[in-house]
């Protein structure tokens, strides 16, 4: 059973009154290797969870266990994303504001308004949106998505970390933790690396064919 005792500040249910709202979140901008993944979530007006709030703020498990109740109490929820080779096609944010898109397009309900975390944004369709910097700390929809975001983002990088260990993805996710740059100076770098970012690029020779 998860205590309660230690409630997290009570965040925004929406933006609006009467707006059908999704709020949307990426993870993974940072990242040397793997997809940026975002999610989308409308949540019914005035829902309320204390343990929600912006997805680095909480522990591995209490986002898995957020996950789920996430999932049964949204409206429409849904997983967008893009990967490395658009990455390095179209720009890291470009690839953020695709994957923000993916997601959006696959809800079941069209909302009205799209709460952005962050600064920027492309618009989707015709639907309006609102940019909120660190929107994930204010609004609790932009915090459900975070969680889904990341959630979804870590167990696609602990699957890959078996198919190539050495890199530390089932702890860092793709981060440039020093334990993944040593390797990639090491083992070289994979499929799945950004080769447009940093000092991946002058190592594209060494990327593995398998």
């Amino acid at each position: 059973m998860v205590s309660f005792e230690h409630a997290y500040i009570m965040l925004e249910s929406s933006y609006t009154e009467n707006l059908l709202e999704a709020g949307c979140d990426e993870v993974g901008r940072g990242c040397l290797a793997g997809p940026v993944v975002a999610a989308s979530v409308i949540l019914p007006k005035k829902y309320y969870h204390p343990l929600i709030n912006d997805s680095k703020k909480l522990s591995a498990t209490k986002r898995d266990l957020l996950e789920e109740i996430i999932k049964d109490a949204a409206i429409a929820w849904a997983i967008g994303e893009a990967d490395n080779q658009e990455i390095d096609q179209m720009n890291i944010f470009n690839a953020s504001y695709l994957a923000m898109h993916r997601a959006i397009s696959q809800l079941k309900q069209l909302p009205e308004l799209l709460l952005i975390d962050g600064k920027y944004f492309k618009a989707y369709t015709n639907i309006a949106y609102q940019c909120i910097v660190k929107g994930d700390a204010q609004f609790i929809s932009i915090a459900s998505a975070s969680i889904l975001a990341k959630t979804y983002r870590d167990r696609y990088m602990n699957q890959l970390a078996t198919q190539f260990p050495g890199y530390g993805w089932e702890n860092n996710v793709g981060y440039p933790t020093l334990t993944h740059r040593r390797a990639i100076q090491q083992l070289g770098i994979t499929p799945y690396h950004r080769r447009t970012y940093g000092n991946i690029k002058y190592m594209s020779q060494y990327i593995s064919s398998s």
